[in-house]
């Protein structure tokens, strides 16, 4: 019943889209990763792949500290700018095409900055719990992370608010992956400062890790992907 829920949602936001004359396939970009994920699949995955699926930051991850990922057998799939429903809409194809054992989960950033349109807490929460299901659905195991901390967005000046959409966000988040017994990643609380802000030295923009920043979150998540796969 609830893969039927799923694909009974997705199909609707697809629908939306396409009455509304928008490229679903661009909107999603979906053709950011299709040869890569061609390829992968023809070599044939490694066992304990893990896949991090998110937005500039993730993509960035992948560019910054690519040894990261080679060696743990980590795959990338970050696009620059994305939301979460931007995130949902290419998850079957980005993620559990490629069967990963774990999935780690990071959004929020653009849409508390209003990347695709107004913020809603509800609706941001629900599609990061739509990738959980889909995931769970298909036998993925999944990390949740914390949206990292910004004072503001320097392309969104409009967002005054910022640290404050991401705390209450980042503690929806957390109550949603205690109650469903999720592990989950706070990289916030170590890199922020007292106002929410990013510490100095770990961001050049105040959102996009420096690589210092990036071994800070790489310290933490993959003590917890270790725990996960050894759990399987």
């Amino acid at each position: 019943m609830k893969k039927n829920l799923l694909f009974v949602a997705l199909l609707f936001v697809c629908f939306f889209l396409s009455a509304q004359k928008t490229d679903v396939i661009k909107v999603a970009n979906l053709e950011r990763y299709a040869e890569s994920n061609e390829d992968l699949l023809s070599l044939g995955i490694k066992k304990h792949a893990v896949v991090f699926i998110g937005n500039s930051i993730t993509e960035g991850w992948a560019k910054i500290r690519p040894q990261f990922f080679s060696s743990n057998n980590y795959i990338g799939r970050g696009i620059g700018g994305q939301t979460s429903p931007q995130m949902l809409l290419r998850f079957r194809q980005d993620v559990v095409s490629l069967e990963p054992e774990v999935v780690v989960i990071n959004a929020g950033t653009n849409d508390i900055a209003e990347n695709t349109g107004k913020y809603s807490l509800s609706f941001t929460l629900g599609n990061i719990k739509s990738m959980v299901e889909i995931a769970q659905a298909n036998d993925i195991k999944v990390i949740l992370t914390s949206v990292l901390p910004a004072g503001e967005f320097r392309w969104n000046q409009d967002i005054t608010d910022a640290p404050q959409k991401i705390d209450t966000l980042n503690k929806e988040i957390k109550s949603y992956a205690r109650k469903k017994g999720i592990p989950y990643v706070d990289y916030n609380t170590k890199m922020r400062k007292e106002d929410g802000a990013m510490k100095d030295g770990l961001s050049g923009d105040g959102v996009h890790p420096t690589e210092e920043g990036y071994l800070i979150m790489e310290q933490q998540v993959k003590s917890v992907i270790d725990k996960v796969l050894k759990k399987k």
